[in-house]
């Protein structure tokens, strides 16, 4: 049975909403975001990077010339609901309002204040099943402007510390055509010992060590990825529409960005025209295990073995 409570606070995020079912738990912010701040086993460790202060802020004079005086950009950590192309100031919006939600039969859904800077109108909900470890995040973006909008709905979840993600590479055949997209931006060290390229996986390691963050992007045909932090394992599941539909920054559906305090495990969904009135969706589902062995991720049999194991 789901079971839905207001929490006074969180570390320095202020008052939440606890999601659980006994198995796992969700938190969510309340007073700004909002953001799925905690999220895996009851009673077990965090996969949502939530060190407010090592995630710091930024802002100036372009920054608050658009979004007002005093108001700046903190990335909190979690996961929120942004949206792609990338641009500043615009898609960097300040999420420091409280958040109005609405309890539901298996979880709730979160508004977040209207952004009248940009035209949208961003709703997060979470469905979560009555007693395995299964939750579904569906996110959705409104037009509320006075034009058509051309946006991707981007859903980044900024995950703790120390793991390592797993992603399947494409196995379509496609002769002599390529079969596989695969984004760099430009201060990715493609040769970093954090990454691996094998032929049927490639995987990215966090490290809190590291000088230089990293970030690539992939058209992701599976529409699945896994997370794993230790004894457990995250796996995200969306539908992807490859090759046939667009998406932003080359043509990628996942992206991941990893510095020295954190891992994001980002998906997008399908870059469009969007018109006045009208409603963008995303959905991602959200699942956890145990870590069944032991894992050498540069290796694709010790890999595939793993994954056989789930």
């Amino acid at each position: 049975m789901v079971k839905v409570k207001e929490i006074e606070s969180f570390k320095d995020y202020g008052k939440c909403l606890s999601i659980s079912n006994g198995v796992i738990e969700a938190l969510v912010t309340l007073d700004l975001g909002p953001r799925i701040i905690k999220f895996g086993y009851v009673e077990g460790q965090n996969f949502m990077c939530s060190e407010r202060e090592a995630l710091g802020f930024m802002t100036d004079k372009t920054y608050t010339d658009f979004f007002g005086e005093g108001k700046k950009w903190e990335n909190l950590g979690g996961h929120r609901v942004w949206l792609s192309p990338e641009s500043y100031p615009e898609t960097y919006t300040p999420d420091d309002l409280p958040v109005d939600y609405v309890v539901t039969d298996d979880g709730a859904i979160f508004s977040q204040k209207s952004q009248a800077q940009i035209g949208v109108a961003i709703t997060l909900e979470i469905k979560m099943d009555p007693d395995d470890t299964n939750m579904q995040v569906k996110m959705r973006v409104k037009n509320i402007g006075n034009a058509a909008k051309e946006f991707s709905i981007w859903s980044l979840s900024v995950c703790a510390a120390g793991g390592t993600l797993v992603l399947p590479m494409n196995t379509n055949d496609t002769g002599l055509l390529p079969n596989r997209l695969i984004s760099v931006w430009p201060y990715t060290d493609m040769s970093s010992d954090r990454i691996y390229w094998g032929k049927k996986y490639i995987t990215v390691r966090q490290d809190t060590a590291a000088t230089e963050p990293i970030k690539i992007g992939l058209d992701l045909n599976c529409g699945t990825a896994y997370y794993v932090l230790g004894e457990d394992m995250l796996c995200k599941k969306y539908e992807t529409l490859h090759p046939t539909a667009k998406y932003p920054d080359g043509g990628v559906s996942f992206e991941t960005y990893t510095n020295n305090v954190m891992l994001e495990f980002e998906t997008l969904g399908e870059l469009k025209t969007v018109a006045v009135g009208e409603e963008s969706e995303l959905v991602e589902n959200w699942s956890l295990c145990k870590t069944p062995c032991d894992t050498d991720f540069k290796n694709d049999g010790s890999i595939e073995n793993l994954l056989s194991k789930i």
